[in-house]
């Protein structure tokens, strides 16, 4: 072992390894018996290609990604034609639906318009129904130049391409008298449809509705009603079962649980009460959180604070537990008979794609495996740690300790830790292996990262704190951590930083001009944030987020001084120590206004700080030369604050 500060550790973990890891496989289904799924391409800039068992079934540029929400939804659908499969995915770069026959060398042909305005045709979490020749799926109209001018339908598209010139040609399925939906579930005869929807100022994890409607002979939705959700449920999910009733995630006990649901009276039946969440924040319409397999058991992922896999057995109310090293899985399942297919990762393993057969108990990799990039022995180990909040609230975190096995610290010195705040606020963390946080512990810089109130894993109570807290709560929960560390002797009291994007970006801000985080942190990294609330409701900001604060906040007419008061901005001449702030030029829901204003506001106040802008980078970053900047320069940011030095390459000029 070698003696050096904590910071200046050697590691084999680069902003390359960084960038080329991030992002993970997503939209995992199944045509005619193969996988197919989506993966990022950083190198290719932040392009998602479409995989078909492992080769890309569509080369570059395709890009198979929408704009729904912004944060996009399910971007393709496919099924077995008898001749091969047929694929129907959403293009980024125009927005619009095409369609393709891998196996008959058919290029992609358009089956939507070009939008009058610019991508303002958006689509996603389709159906494919040959027998129709149509494809359902969620349509997304713009109908001004406001960001909330826009209506969310239902809506049939012709597969033949007869809409890729006519507008009118379009069958519109539903109404738009609710503002958001999601893409229609049939059930097993093809005679009803389920969906959900909700309005503002209602998010989709505060309350929605699950509708049915009767679908006639000539495809059209006739009576359609509400048979569950309302009066303040969030649900989150539905499928029709083989005997034609509905099974749907639903928090109506304060958990979102499994329930059963006559669709006809809506008389319900909570499958497995629990103290756990069976589904999650519908941040992207397609989210699958179970599925239900042949021989009637529910796959379903899980958990207090993580998201297992378990099997269901609805007829004994058993649930067990799917072993093996996988601690993690998304909401993206996928049943294949008696079979379970999955998006997977743990500790020292990013996302793959994993089967659980229910028949035999055998779980094991099949597609997308992970592959270490350097030695595990470099992976941050996390451990759970709950803290105390003012008021005695628990707050929940994971730790990552420093790990690197070729170095140690000089006797006596305490490492800096970075507190990392995730975004949403309505989200959580998972202990999934991430390099950009690897790349800061194997270099001796520990990170805590925190569940602060109002994330989601722990119920509809411990995600509520957040209401009308915003700015509060989430600053007081990261301060706790963070001073409980200091406090214990884990962390250095004098390089505590703080860092987080979007949302996390918000908390990161004011924790910088907040009291209840005075003196607490040395410097920040903040990216591509919410700083003014006044510029981030209606028109300021993205329609599915635009009155996201009614909640987080409260109403503006009711409590505007509020919304004043909380801003970061408006407190800027409390901002003391130094902060690098990172912003990409196209993101349509953090407007780069946000981080010019707290540029002017800060100006000649002796603040050290650094601005970067990223061309052609949206909410997030995806390019791997962005990702790479990124990393690089927050280190630097740490190595001049906190007093090691900085890797070659990482350089940063901080600017008063």
């Amino acid at each position: 072992m070698q003696r050096s500060p904590y910071g200046a550790w050697e590691s084999p973990i680069t902003v390359e390894h960084v960038a080329g890891g991030d992002g993970r496989v997503a939209d995992l289904g199944a045509v005619g018996g193969e996988l197919w799924w989506t993966e990022p391409r950083p190198a290719e800039g932040g392009r998602r290609a479409l995989m078909r068992q492992g080769a890309s079934a569509l080369p570059a540029p395709w890009n198979v990604r929408n704009r729904v929400h912004e944060y996009g939804g399910r971007p393709w659908a496919g099924v077995d034609t008898g001749n091969g499969p047929l694929i129907v995915f959403s293009e980024f770069a125009d927005q619009r639906l095409y369609a393709f026959e891998p196996d008959r060398g058919l290029d992609p042909w358009p089956l939507t318009p070009v939008p009058a305005i610019k991508a303002g045709l958006r689509w996603c979490d389709m159906v494919v129904d040959t027998s129709r020749g149509e494809v359902w799926a969620v349509l997304e109209e713009f109908t001004g130049p406001r960001t909330t001018e826009v209506r969310r339908v239902i809506a049939a598209v012709p597969l033949d391409g007869s809409a890729a010139e006519d507008r009118s040609a379009v069958r519109e399925l539903t109404d738009d008298s609710y503002r958001f939906t999601t893409g229609p579930r049939m059930s097993p005869q093809g005679t009803m449809a389920a969906w959900i929807a909700w309005n503002h100022p209602n998010m989709p994890w505060d309350e929605t509705e699950l509708r049915v409607a009767a679908v006639t002979a000539e495809g059209d939705f006739a009576d359609a009603r509400t048979v569950a959700g309302g009066g303040g449920e969030s649900i989150a999910q539905v499928e029709w079962d083989a005997d034609g009733t509905l099974v749907a995630v639903g928090d109506r006990t304060g958990w979102w649980n499994l329930h059963r649901i006559d669709p006809a009276s809506g008389a319900s039946a909570n499958l497995h009460p629990a103290q756990q969440e069976f589904g999650g924040p519908l941040w992207a319409i397609g989210q699958r959180w179970f599925q239900i397999l042949d021989n009637g058991r529910i796959a379903a992922v899980h958990g207090e604070g993580e998201a297992r896999l378990g099997i269901l057995d609805p007829e004994l109310d058993t649930l067990r537990e799917v072993d093996g090293p996988w601690t993690e899985w998304a909401p993206s399942l996928l049943a294949d008979g008696d079979r379970v297919v999955g998006l997977a990762a743990g500790p020292d393993r990013s996302f793959e794609i994993v089967e659980h057969d229910t028949a035999t108990g055998v779980t094991r990799t099949v597609a997308a495996p992970h592959v270490d990039k350097v030695d595990p022995a470099y992976y941050p180990v996390p451990g759970h740690r709950t803290f105390t909040a003012p008021g005695g609230r628990e707050v929940h975190a994971r730790l990552y300790p420093p790990r690197n096995p070729e170095y140690e610290a000089p006797e006596g010195e305490l490492p800096p830790y970075v507190v990392w705040v995730h975004g949403g606020p309505t989200s959580n963390v998972r202990a999934v292996l991430d390099l950009e946080l690897a790349y800061f512990t194997s270099r001796g810089i520990g990170v805590v990262q925190v569940d602060y109130g109002g994330s989601t894993g722990y119920g509809r109570e411990y995600r509520e704190r957040l209401r009308g807290q915003w700015g509060v709560v989430d600053v007081e929960d990261c301060a706790a951590a963070a001073k409980a560390l200091a406090d214990e002797g884990v962390a250095d009291p004098s390089r505590l930083a703080i860092r987080g994007g979007s949302a996390g970006g918000w908390t990161s801000a004011a924790s910088l001009t907040s009291p209840a985080a005075e003196g607490l942190y040395a410097c920040a990294t903040i990216k591509y944030p919410i700083l003014d609330l006044s510029i981030w409701l209606g028109d300021e900001t993205h329609d599915f987020e635009s009155q996201y604060l009614h909640t987080l906040i409260g109403p503006v007419d009711e409590v505007s001084e509020r919304y004043r008061e909380r801003s970061p901005i408006n407190h800027a001449d409390r901002i003391s120590v130094p902060f690098l702030l990172l912003q990409g030029l196209e993101d349509a829901i953090c407007l780069p206004a946000q981080s010019e204003k707290l540029l002017r506001a800060i100006a000649g106040k002796g603040v050290p700080h650094a601005y970067r802008t990223y061309e052609g980078e949206q909410h997030g970053f995806r390019k791997a030369s962005t990702i790479a900047d990124a990393v690089s320069a927050e280190h630097a940011l740490y190595a001049q604050t906190f007093g090691f030095a900085a890797p070659e390459g990482a350089d940063l000029e901080l600017r008063s």
